[in-house]
């Protein structure tokens, strides 16, 4: 298993994020999906928790197959989706419930993220509460104005060195943001990914990190580039927003049949109180040939750039 936290500072208070989060989500996915690709949205309804309180339960179908890269595509069926669970209970946050994201052609491929959100510049120490984690994790620290994207993603206009806000009069952030501007909050992530195949195991671990750390850096910039888009909505005003995005991106995507699907197992009694689900179809121990190391011809020495979403599109006509 291989586990890092990720602590990604925004200009913002942790109220505002809340917003600009849902906003930021809501509108990316839309831009992201097309006809039979993209994030459809299964449930998206309010949840109640003996521990955490009151808060927001989603359910999303990620239809993938043609933004894996290759060596992926040649071990997956042609369309599959992933079922991501979420409980957020803001400023506490739960993606895929247990330390189970489990995809049932992989054996033994979890990915877990808890979120924690405060209004610091990342100096919370152990805000996890660590003693859960066997062992030491490292801590990454992604800066979303300095730190570098994949060349296709970028875009002027969302560069937080160059924007400025017109409402808000924040940005552009400049060397050193972190120190000196106010407000400021922090997404601390705890990130886990294990997937238990010999010869694979180290490749597919980093690999889904380099995944996770490039759409986070990604997700906050756009969140922090659209605030003038969000800035002053009600809660109200941005689940309606939600809502109206979700249901426009479900009729884009359309309804496809897919064979194969990622969906959560039951979560551990220690962990968190939230509902676990099982596993739709059992998963077996056993690695399939077509995952063991090539005989025949050499390994690569490093995996692809990295796995993200495809290049965003301009969603027609203004809300």
């Amino acid at each position: 298993m291989l586990i890092k936290e990720y602590r990604i500072c925004m200009p913002l208070t942790t109220e505002e994020y809340r917003v600009g989060q849902l906003y930021t989500i809501s509108k990316h996915s839309h831009q992201e999906s097309e006809k039979g690709e993209g994030v459809e949205v299964v449930k998206n309804e309010p949840h109640e928790d003996p521990v955490h309180g009151p808060g927001q339960f989603t359910e999303k179908r990620v239809h993938l197959s043609s933004k894996l890269p290759s060596w992926a595509r040649a071990v997956t069926p042609r369309i599959f989706y992933i079922t991501e669970k979420a409980w957020n209970y803001y400023p506490y946050t739960i993606t895929a419930d247990s330390h189970s994201l489990q995809c049932s052609f992989l054996p033994k491929f979890s990915i877990y993220i808890e979120t924690k959100y405060e209004d610091n510049c990342g100096d919370s120490e152990n805000i996890f509460h660590s003693d859960k984690i066997l062992g030491d994790h490292e801590v990454s620290f992604l800066d979303i104005a300095f730190d570098e994207i994949p060349e296709r993603y970028y875009r002027s206009l969302e560069d937080p060195r160059f924007f400025s806000s017109a409402k808000t009069g924040r940005g552009p952030l400049r060397e050193g943001w972190r120190q000196h501007t106010k407000p400021i909050m922090c997404s601390y992530k705890l990130v886990s990914v294990k997937f238990e195949v010999w010869g694979l195991q180290t490749r597919v671990e980093q690999f889904v990190h380099k995944v996770i750390r490039d759409i986070l850096l990604i997700g906050h910039r756009q969140a922090f580039a659209w605030v003038d888009e969000w800035c002053g909505m009600t809660m109200e005003e941005v689940r309606r927003y939600e809502q109206e995005t979700q249901e426009a991106t479900n009729e884009l995507i359309g309804l496809v049949a897919p064979t194969i699907s990622v969906s959560e197992v039951g979560q551990p009694t220690a962990t968190h109180s939230a509902p676990a689900s099982a596993p739709s179809t059992p998963l077996s121990d056993e690695a399939p040939e077509f995952l063991a190391p090539p005989k025949t011809r050499p390994r690569k020495k490093s995996a692809p750039e990295t796995l993200t979403l495809p290049a965003l599109r301009e969603r027609a006509g203004a809300e």
